[in-house]
């Protein structure tokens, strides 16, 4: 009886001690580990309530893929603290699996890639005006990684994204 008592003791004490090093991997190292990724669960929140005169009558989202990147121009204001927090968020729910914690392209998604996702500070990136940002985020990258995600955020949403990688410092 004394052994199994000792026994399941050491067990309880291994587990506890592997669950507390994970534990601490995952809140100091770079990267994560994919059963861990956030996931974005439409179906466990409510539905929206369309608000009156969001739904377009005429093109909608091909406005915006016929548009110039240069010539598209965020409807936010770019230093407004709200914007950049709900980006901030934003960026955690549908990016970070590719571009990281970090923005640096190592998220759990992203470090399987070679190369790797972009890195989000860097100055090809900060340099790219907040419409051609659009224009990548929304509808991909010819002959590069970033999927089209116009299907999988919002318009307003994606601005907000690009408000809160505009408000990033840049990387050297």
């Amino acid at each position: 009886m004394k052994r199994i008592v000792i026994l399941t003791l050491l067990v309880a004490v291994a587990l506890t001690t592997a669950y507390l090093i994970l534990t601490i991997y995952d809140k100091n190292m770079k990267f994560g580990r994919m059963w861990e990724t956030p996931a974005v669960r439409p179906h466990e929140e409510k539905l929206l309530v369309m608000e009156s005169g969001v739904v377009p009558f005429y093109e909608g989202e091909l406005i915006y893929k016929r548009a110039e990147g240069e010539d598209l121009i965020s409807p936010f204001q770019k230093t407004n603290p709200e914007i950049i927090e709900s980006g901030k968020a934003l960026y955690f729910t549908y990016c970070t699996q590719c571009h990281g914690k970090y923005f640096d392209g190592n998220g759990t998604v992203g470090q399987s890639f070679h190369p790797l996702p972009t890195d989000l500070r860097s100055k090809k990136v900060q340099s790219q005006s907040e419409g051609v940002l659009f224009k990548s985020i929304s509808y991909g990258v010819p002959d590069g990684r970033q999927p089209p995600l116009a299907t999988t955020i919002r318009i307003q949403d994606r601005w907000k994204i690009i408000a809160f990688l505009k408000s990033l410092p840049p990387h050297n």
